[in-house]
């Protein structure tokens, strides 16, 4: 019992910095990637492959495939991380009451008020005479009703929900949860091979017999369907990670996962190396992009997989390693990132929209990346004002 005790203490010790009760380097990789949500959703119109904008940079699409093959997995980990500590802390009732104010009131406001106000900018391009009303009034009962990206949070929610279930069904659970993570969190290579190795087995058969593209949809609310197991997984390695207090060494300053960051750091360049040249066959190589052979697929698949846990490894590595105490430019945003996060897609549309007309210059590579950059800067002064506003209405930080 002593010894226990004893290596908890040096464990809580060793634990990146508590800010407020905050971990400060996870608090950052998490406003990290929603600043790459952010640079992701302002340069995809801008995009050399599948533009919707006349001017396009092939760059951004190095940028769009570094973001969209890890970061939502990333975020779904991160979110995991705290299931078990707060639902042993507050009990399943007020667990569930404060998962609904947190996620369940911003996905219904999204979805009837903040997605329809941002995709009326794209109806606009289509029909300039089509009004508000009749737009939203078509969206909700004729659809498509999309959800942009409100849909993170809706599907957060649903895995939130059956945590609390299984919580409640099977106490256990949190047993068998602390003697797994003791097994795999003493050697991070363990857990990053174990979760790679589930990532093939949900993933690839699931790509390859729905599609990259295919999503399902129920009303306003949606989800990329290849993608779900994959989501699912990491929330629950996360869930695993977060289950025992000792599980916080794995996420120390002088953990095993910070200390080989040089090791994840190339794993992560190699993984996306191998996405770049696959995507450099589908476009140059291949006689037709749009219908690729099964092994271009399933060697796609895997390079996808491989990233996505590469990168999530990657990115908590460095953040802990590098990041973990003092200040950080992204402290300033750190209680806003949620908010950003939710509103940020109605300033995205509207300057896209209202930069569609716009040409800087004779050289269209130039145009694309000024139009992207100003999408960036005015969408996220933006969405960091709206949201410390927000923020100021009495009990609006309980959501935001």
């Amino acid at each position: 019992m002593t010894t226990h005790s004893s290596s908890l203490a040096a464990a809580e010790t060793r634990a990146a910095p508590i800010a407020s009760g905050r971990n400060l380097a996870l608090d950052r990789a998490r406003t990290f990637i929603i600043m790459l949500v952010l640079i992701h959703h302002s340069v995809i119109p801008y995009t050399y492959h599948g533009h919707t904008d006349r001017h396009s940079f092939i760059g951004f699409d190095c940028v769009v495939w570094f973001n969209d093959s890890f970061f939502m997995a990333a975020m779904f980990l991160l979110s995991g991380l705290f299931v078990w500590p707060s639902l042993q802390r507050k009990g399943n009732g007020q667990f569930l009451r404060d998962r609904c104010w947190r996620l369940g009131l911003p996905s219904l406001v999204c979805a009837a008020i903040l997605m329809p106000i941002a995709y009326y900018a794209v109806a606009l391009r289509h029909d300039p005479d089509i009004g508000f009303t009749d737009f939203w009034w078509n969206m909700v009962t004729v659809g498509p009703w999309p959800s942009g990206p409100a849909w993170f949070v809706s599907v957060l929610l649903a895995l939130d929900g059956i945590a609390a279930l299984s919580y409640l069904a099977a106490p256990n659970l949190v047993a068998v949860a602390t003697r797994l993570s003791l097994a795999s969190l003493a050697r991070p290579s363990r857990l990053f091979w174990a979760l790679l190795i589930a990532s093939i087995v949900v993933y690839v058969p699931a790509v390859l017999y729905l599609g990259a593209s295919r999503w399902f949809v129920v009303g306003p609310f949606s989800v990329q369907a290849s993608r779900i197991l994959l989501y699912a997984l990491y929330f629950c390695t996360g869930v695993g990670i977060g289950a025992i207090p000792l599980g916080r060494e794995m996420l120390a300053a002088d953990g095993g996962l910070a200390r080989r960051w040089p090791i994840w750091l190339a794993a992560a360049i190699a993984s996306y190396g191998s996405i770049l040249a696959l995507a450099y066959i589908q476009y140059a190589v291949l006689p037709d992009q749009n219908q690729q052979p099964l092994w271009w697929q399933i060697a796609y698949a895997l390079a996808f997989v491989s990233y996505s846990a590469a990168q999530t490894f990657n990115v908590l590595a460095l953040f802990l390693r590098f990041d973990n105490a003092g200040s950080s430019l992204l402290d300033c945003l750190r209680d806003n990132a949620y908010g950003i996060y939710l509103v940020h897609y109605v300033a995205v549309l509207w300057l896209q929209y209202a930069l569609s007309d716009i040409s800087f210059g004779p050289v269209t590579q130039l145009s694309a990346v000024i139009k992207a950059t100003l999408v960036f800067i005015l969408t996220l002064a933006f969405s960091n004002a709206a949201t410390a506003a927000l923020r100021r209405i009495p009990g609006a930080t309980r959501v935001l």
